[in-house]
């Protein structure tokens, strides 16, 4: 069972993941430049939300998926689908 992206759904997860990719590049050197903990941290966060963002976009696109695939019409596989989802989603909270 795979979980498939719209295009557009898909180009704002990979703009999320850009984001954090350069807020953690930042964050990498204010280390190296010894900046102060508080503002590295505050960086950290915002490139943590941004990671948990783009992974909840993902599951509710599979969420959404799941609702409209003609391939759920079987009650085990929905559960199977939904176990895999709820899996998904715990391990980002």
């Amino acid at each position: 069972m795979e979980l498939a992206l719209a295009a557009e759904e898909l180009k704002t997860v990979v703009n999320r993941l850009r984001r954090a990719q350069g807020q953690i590049t930042g964050v990498i050197k204010m280390i190296e430049e010894g900046r102060d903990c508080g503002d590295v941290v505050t960086q950290l966060a915002a490139a943590s939300r941004a990671l948990d963002r783009a992974g909840f976009a993902i599951i509710a696109t599979g969420l959404e998926h799941c609702l409209t695939s003609e391939d759920m019409a079987d009650p085990e596989d929905r559960d199977q689908m939904r176990a895999r989802l709820e899996k998904l989603f715990l391990s980002l909270a």
